[in-house]
Parts: structure tokens; sequence; C-alpha cells
């Protein structure tokens, strides 16, 4: 593969507003080769009906073992290289077994284990309990007429929730966001992740202190069933089970996060449609798939790979090659969404990508929207004057080509 023009997906400059570029690169060239942050060569696809073909086909795996040469394996991920030699080999190598990494018949074992406790009837029963969590953050900020709406309200919403369902203990919970900022923020850059070790090796080994403290008192709570699972030992492995939690406590929240920061930064630019919805509560469930789309929490969908020689979209992909489905910009395609550019929270036809699409459609969706729905909700009818408290040339977009999402995000009311 020769070398190809450099593009940073991560550069938060980008963020602020990828869509001209992504339009131009589905206009010219919509299967676009490029050299990505770490000297990494991939294929950026970027139109709708092609982001949703790659997203339903097997032959671009997860799994880069399947995909690559012992060579190319050690070249793009070094850390991983030696699974026996232990070190920081160990430390990193539990996040290839969890369900973001594997392939059937593996996925299908392992999302049948969880898969139950996120269904949307399961996902009702948290309802008045998230809503409780709502009114308690902004009971706490009201009187102040300022918040930081990520570090206040944003954040700390989907990350109680999920480690009351996991069972983690409350005084823990702000670990989580700084080993998500580690991992997510590195995403898409082997270099970046290497870098990291230290602070990856610091997450794993809580990871088993929290397992092995949850095995001696156990409790009515996923991690307990979990753990109940893997000691039957047929169906998940230590190692599995650790990729799990750290999946579930880190997309357990980080979608969420982004999701109600996202959708609620789109309304204060659109002042029009936050009036709609402020007129029109019932609006809440178009808007929030109209937020996923119009400025989602993913700015891609997770890594694959291909795994034989692909003719895909005119162009020939060679086994080996990093694929990567730029959901941003699939959201944003004219041949699929009618005034794609235009925020409305009533459109009707809105058959979004922000949640995947095939086997590994995300599992926390139906949370995810749950939340949002939730926050976004009470926050307009307790908050109706919210506004922003800077410029919005001055918000700061985290990196990590795999979110979208902002730093902080000051606002008042």
């Amino acid at each position: 593969m020769s070398q190809a023009p450099y593009f940073d997906l991560s550069s938060p400059s980008l963020k602020a507003d990828p869509y001209k570029e992504f339009e131009r690169i589905r206009t010219e060239d919509p299967i676009h080769l490029v050299t990505l942050p770490g000297q990494r060569q991939g294929w950026l696809i970027t139109r709708y009906e092609d982001a949703e073909r790659a997203l339903r086909d097997q032959r671009f795996v997860k799994d880069a073992r399947k995909a690559l040469s012992l060579e190319q394996f050690a070249r793009q991920f070094p850390w991983l290289r030696d699974q026996d030699q232990g070190g920081d080999h160990e430390q990193t190598r539990i996040f290839g077994r969890g369900l973001l990494n594997v392939d059937p018949p593996d996925h299908t074992r392992l999302r049948a284990l969880v898969n139950i406790a996120f269904t949307p009837r399961m996902i009702e029963r948290w309802s008045e309990r998230i809503q409780e969590i709502t009114n308690a953050l902004l009971d706490a900020v009201q009187a102040r007429g300022e918040m930081d709406l990520v570090d206040d309200f944003a954040f700390p919403l989907p990350m109680t929730v999920i480690t009351e369902m996991l069972g983690i203990p409350q005084e823990d919970r702000t670990k989580f966001r700084q080993w998500s900022n580690v991992l997510i923020e590195g995403s898409g850059n082997p270099k970046e992740i290497q870098n990291r070790i230290e602070q990856i090796r610091a997450y794993h080994n809580y990871l088993y202190e929290l397992i092995n403290r949850k095995r001696k008192q156990p409790a009515d709570d996923l991690l307990s069933h979990l753990i109940e699972t893997e000691e039957v030992g047929d169906k998940l492995t230590e190692e599995e089970l650790v990729a799990m939690v750290s999946l579930l406590l880190i997309a357990g929240h980080e979608t969420t996060v982004n999701l109600i920061s996202n959708g609620t930064l789109a309304l204060l630019q659109h002042p029009d449609q936050k009036e709609k919805l402020l007129n029109d509560p019932s609006l809440i469930k178009s808007a929030i798939e109209e937020f996923l789309r119009y400025h989602g929490p993913l700015m891609t969908a997770t890594q694959r790979w291909a795994s034989e020689d692909i003719e895909f979209g005119g162009k020939q992909i060679q086994r080996g090659d990093y694929i990567v489905v730029v959901l941003a910009s699939a959201n944003h395609d004219h041949q699929e969404f009618e005034h794609a550019e235009v925020l409305d929270v009533t459109r009707k036809e809105n058959a979004h990508l922000a949640f995947g699409k095939g086997i590994h459609y995300c599992l926390g969706a139906p949370l995810a929207r749950l939340e949002g729905q939730i926050a976004i909700r009470t926050l307009l009818q307790r908050l109706p004057n919210l506004h922003l408290a800077v410029a919005e040339e001055e918000l700061v977009w985290r990196p990590g080509s795999l979110i979208m999402g902002l730093r902080a995000f000051p606002v008042e009311f």
C-alpha cells in the first residue's frame, strides 16, 4: 500500500465541524485511503450506503489476528505481540477479549451473557431511578445559576447508573473517568495506547481487585451474575470477564455523556428547535434520534480489518487493511437524509447509524436512549433559559478518533 495523504480523525478542531470535509470526501472519493495518526493507513468509508453495508459485512473482522500476518500484527500492536511473556503485554491483552474485539462464535456467546440485562423491557425498570439521579444533579446546581454541563450533569448521570447496575462502590466512580479518558482518547492511534501502558495497567489491576472483592461478597447485581457465570467455567473465562466489565463501564457511560452534551449544544445552537421541544416535550424521542444523527457521540465505528481481499465500492481492499467506518459522515449523507445539514427534532425518517448495525449493534442503545430522553427533557423543563457561558469557538473537543465529545461545557441559566 503506497503512502496515502494524512488525515487526523482525532483532531479536536475537526470535531467542532467535520461535516464539510466529510461531504468533500463523500463526493470526491467516498472510500478514501488515508494515513492516520501513528502512521497507520486505513480506508475511510464515508457514504451511508457503503457504511451500512460494511457494518454488516462479516469479512470486515474485529479480531485483528484473523486479518494480519504475524509481522503486521507485531508492527501494529507491539504491546500485544508476546502474549505469553507477562508484564505489560499481560496487562493489555485482556482488552482484546471483549465484545468489541471478537467475532462469531465468541462474540455470539459473550453477547448472549449480557443481552438480557440491556433489553428495552429491562432498561425501562431503571426509568424511575434515572429520573431520581437527574433531579438530584439539577438540585445541586440550580441555585448557582451556572455549571459545567459535562462535569456536573452529563458525566455523573450515566456513570452513576452503570456503576449501580454493576454493583460498584460509589467511591470508586471518579477513577473510571480518568481511565476511560486514557483508553478512549487514545483510540485509533497505536502509539498513544502504548504511551498509556502504565495507566492501563492500573485500570486492569483495579478490575481484578474489584472482581475478587465481589467474589467474596456477591450481591444482586450484574457483576455478581457475570462472576457466577465465569465460575461455571464453560461460558466465560476470567480474561473475558475482565474485558466485559471494562466494556460495560466505559461504553456504559461514554456514549450517553456525549449524547447529552452534544444534544444540548445542538439545541443551544438552534433556538427554534429548542423552543419546539420546550413547547412539546412529547417530541423528546424523535429529538434524541436527531441528536444521535446530527452530531452523535461517535465519530467512527470501532475498528475493523479486512479478513480477505475484497472489492468494495469500486476499490480493491487487501487482506489486513484497516477499515474506518465514519459514522459522522454517513449520518450526514444527503442521499439518505433529506436536508441532512439541518437539525430537525421532528424528523420522521431517521435510520441513523449512531449505534452501528448488524451483530455489533450497540448493546447499550436502549439505556443511552432512555438516559438521554430523561436528561434532556428534565434539563429543559427545569432550566428553560439555559445558554452557553462562553463563545462557541472556545469549546474544546476531546481527542481520539472514536468519540465526539466536549472536554467542558460551561452554561448559565
